[in-house]
């Protein structure tokens, strides 16, 4: 017994330090918070997309990676060509620094609404009576 008592010392001496350096190594990740913007683009440039919104008095600058994905309203993937000026989309972002960045941008189909004016249908009537004097 008193040949383990030092044995089992010994090793806890060794045992502790080996886990608060471990501790040190720890790598804590925060939390990524995804931003929508709804609005009509502006602007497309080689990196950028510029949002005009409703809420904002200013434009908006999204830049987009290799990763940034497009969809239309249903879900179905469609290129970035897609993306013009005037077309309405929802931009989710997150802020990387002072920039943000677009993570996905939803484009809203665009439905025009022709209402028809109704003819205007001008009459005139013109009555000839002939009467005969005797």
């Amino acid at each position: 017994m008193k040949k383990v008592m030092p044995f089992v010392f010994a090793l806890a001496v060794l045992v502790v330090p080996i886990g608060v350096f471990a501790q040190q190594g720890q790598i804590t990740v925060g939390t990524v918070t995804t931003t929508e913007t709804v609005g009509t683009v502006s602007e497309v440039s080689p990196d950028t997309i510029v949002i005009r919104s409703e809420t904002s008095t200013t434009p908006m600058e999204y830049r987009y990676t290799e990763s940034t994905t497009y969809v239309d309203d249903t879900g179905a993937a469609v290129s970035i060509e897609t993306v013009k000026s005037g077309l309405p989309v929802t931009v989710y972002y997150t802020l990387e620094g002072d920039r943000m960045v677009a993570d996905k941008v939803v484009v809203q189909k665009t439905t025009t609404t022709t209402t028809e004016t109704p003819a205007i249908e001008e009459r005139i009537e013109t009555t000839t009576r002939t009467i005969e004097t005797k």
